[in-house]
This record gives C-alpha cells, structure tokens and sequence, in this order.
C-alpha cells in the first residue's frame, strides 16, 4: 500500500451496510437505545439482568421476560422471539466487555461473523494525519502499538490500558534513512517479541519500490537496524516492484521465523506470498509463491488481496487480511489453513469489516491486526474517508470466530 493520499479516490463502487442506530446502555424499559426498533415484529421486549425462565420457554442469561402480544406465542413468533433474544445476547455481551460500546454493522443489530465496530472509533490519528498500517503486543496489563506516521515517514509507537485510549502524542522508535537508498520512508511494521528481546520487520520506500528491513530492540523503543541492505526484495515477476506488509511468527519447534509478505504493485500490493528463516535475516521464499491470492468469485475482493496477519488459533492458522474491489476500495476477510500456506478456507461471513457510510472509514478498511484477550477479540485496522486515514477497533466475543 503506497502513498494513498497522492491519488484521489475514484467514484466509489462498493456497497457498505447501511449505517445504523448505536448500540448504547439500556433505558428505563431495559430495551438498548436505537435497538428496540429493529429487534422484529411479534414480540414486546423487556429484558432486565438475571437468569430466569421466559415465556417462551427457554432460559437465558440476561434475559427475564419476553411476551408475545398474544400471550400465547404461535411458531412464527418463537422464531421472532429467540432471534429478538439472540440479538439482544449479543449486544449486551460485546457492551459488556471492556465497558465498551459498540456500533452494529447490518440492520438486524449483529456484525457480519459477530464483529461490531467501537463507537469511539477512531481511536487514533485525526490531529497527527494519516496513522495507518499497526502492529501491537499485550504486555502484561498494556497494550502497545508501533504505527507507521505518515506525516512523519516514520515508525511510532503508543501505549493503551484497554486497548482504545492511547498515550498522546506518538513517539517516534524508527525514522527513514535516505542515504541506504531504500528506506526514505518507513511503514508497514511487525513486532515480534521473544525471550531475547523484540524484533522488527518494516517496510522501506524509495524511487517506486518497497523492501523490507530487519531491527532488534531490548525494549521496542531503542532499535538497531540489523544490515543496511533489504532482507528481503523484490525479484520473482508476481512480486513486481514492492514486497512489504511483513507479518511474521516465530516457530519454536523447527527454530525458524515465518513471514507472511505482500507482492506486486508500489500503490497496493496483489497477493501474499510466505517465507522463512532461521535468523530473521536470510530469507527463503516459498517455490509455491504466491500462497494466497484473489478469489474471482468473490466481488469484494476480486482486484487483491493483502496486508495479512497471521495467527495461530488451536491446530489453525487464522489469516486476517484486506480484500480490494478495486484500486480504492478495501474491506477486511479472513481465512484459516491447518499449515498457514496451503489450502486456506475463507470464512461464509466475509468480509467481516466493512466500510460505513459516511463514517470516517467510509472508503476502505485496511490493514487488520487483532489479538484475544481471553474474552474478546479486538480487531484494530485504518479506515479512510477521502485522504485521512485512522485507527479503528472492531470487536468480537469469544475466541469462536464461527468456521
């Protein structure tokens, strides 16, 4: 993803979900704000806290009552009842984590996959320009995150206790070099921590072309490149003029680090290839490249696919990407695969972050990046509305992404 504030976005093309009422604390009747008229027809909610048997027969945490208009609830009205239920459930749960709050993504009141977008978003950038493309780690009870500054052409980094206020302003860990030639601009970064300390991959740019540099730190503040050169360029024809987006996991059981790396285009990259190494220096790229490319079935992502991150979930590898319909347009899927380069499954709910109409990710939502906490997920990503992008999060319950 190159310099996106140099080109203007064309007609939008994409259909995002219709904006909808917040998902706010409960009024008086027990009924969300905005909320109570979208939960459907046949049923006349009260929920209040509590574990209690329904009228409709079924217990539910949450949840106290639900009558029917009736009384006596026909078939057609159970069904409306569970999913009044059902979504109500989901809301208050999302609400509840965190104390946050959450904006819905479709008319029912749920996110596609069970993602809802914060209602602070965002929740960085705006009065610093352009804050794109993030990495971040959960240390302890903080959370960091290494951004790239475009303004800045650098790499900073912020800190947060919940993972949607942060420190103020950006502290800058990593600046461009202009006399290596390759590098007079730095993005893109992944932050990978181990017992012997952090280590970085980044993007460089300079002359229409993206490489991707290597540095170690003892504590993510103070880095050291670890060679002057590129560790990793483009030379295969898919990759064209840029590789970047490096997301990378260490493998402790074959001792090798693995990237997963974006190829092809300086503007935005066409498809993800994967390599390894046994030093973080010396890379060997997959003979298979590229490991994931677009699916020409899918019209949200039919023009490329991007920016992964990578994750491992259980016996999976759970793939969290960008998928273009075309040059502007940009929303976020994911994917899994038993060994994190063949075979990878998208999931039926994609894409599962969308762009909102006339909200600040209005145009495309890049980059995603997302850790469990134990309860939730919390998907942090840049939206952009014209030229300005910012950080958002998007949050989903539960470990279960629902495969």
């Amino acid at each position: 993803m190159g310099e996106r504030i140099l080109t203007p976005p064309p007609e939008r093309r994409i259909q995002p979900a219709a904006p909808v009422p917040l998902a706010r604390l409960p009024d008086e009747s027990g009924v969300p704000v905005g909320v109570a008229a979208r939960l459907g027809g046949g049923a006349q909610m009260r929920p209040q806290l509590g574990l209690s048997m329904n009228s409709c027969g079924h217990t539910g945490l949450g949840v106290v009552e639900c009558r029917g208009r009736t009384g006596a609830a026909s078939g057609r009205n159970q069904d409306q009842f569970m999913r009044s239920i059902i979504i109500w459930s989901a809301i208050m749960i999302a609400i509840a984590f965190g104390g946050t709050r959450a904006r819905a993504e479709d008319g029912t009141g749920v996110a596609n996959g069970g993602w809802v977008k914060y209602e602070g978003n965002p929740v960085m950038g705006g009065k610093y320009g352009t804050c794109f493309d993030i990495s971040v780690l959960k240390e302890g009870d903080r959370y960091r995150m290494w951004l790239s500054w475009r303004p800045k052409q650098s790499l900073a980094v912020v800190e947060s206790r919940d993972g949607f206020h942060w420190s103020e302003p950006p502290q800058i860990v990593l600046g461009p070099r202009k006399e290596t030639g390759w590098e007079e601009d730095i993005n893109r970064p992944v932050v990978l921590k181990r017992e012997d300390g952090y280590h970085l991959w980044y993007t460089g740019q300079a002359k229409g072309h993206s490489d991707i540099g290597y540095a170690t730190s003892p504590d993510g503040l103070a880095w050291k490149r670890m060679s002057d050169r590129p560790v990793l360029s483009p030379e295969k024809p898919w990759e064209k003029v840029a590789v970047m987006c490096p997301h990378v996991l260490w493998d402790a059981q074959t001792r090798l680090f693995r990237m997963w790396y974006s190829a092809g285009e300086q503007y935005e990259p066409n498809a993800i290839g994967y390599a390894t190494s046994p030093d973080g220096l010396h890379w060997m790229k997959n003979t298979a490249n590229p490991v994931f490319t677009p699916d020409s079935g899918l019209a949200w992502e039919i023009h490329k696919v991007t920016a992964c991150q990578v994750e491992r979930q259980g016996d999976w590898y759970v793939m969290f990407y960008i998928g273009f319909s075309d040059e502007s347009h940009a929303q976020i899927g994911i994917a899994r695969s038993r060994d994190g380069v063949t075979n990878w499954k998208r999931h039926s709910a994609n894409p599962i972050v969308r762009p909102g109409e006339g909200q600040w990710d209005h145009d495309a939502c890049y980059k995603p990046y997302a850790i469990f906490d134990g309860q939730k997920w919390l998907l942090w990503y840049n939206g952009r509305h014209g030229s300005l992008e910012q950080i958002g999060v998007a949050l989903h319950t539960g470990e279960d992404l629902g495969f």
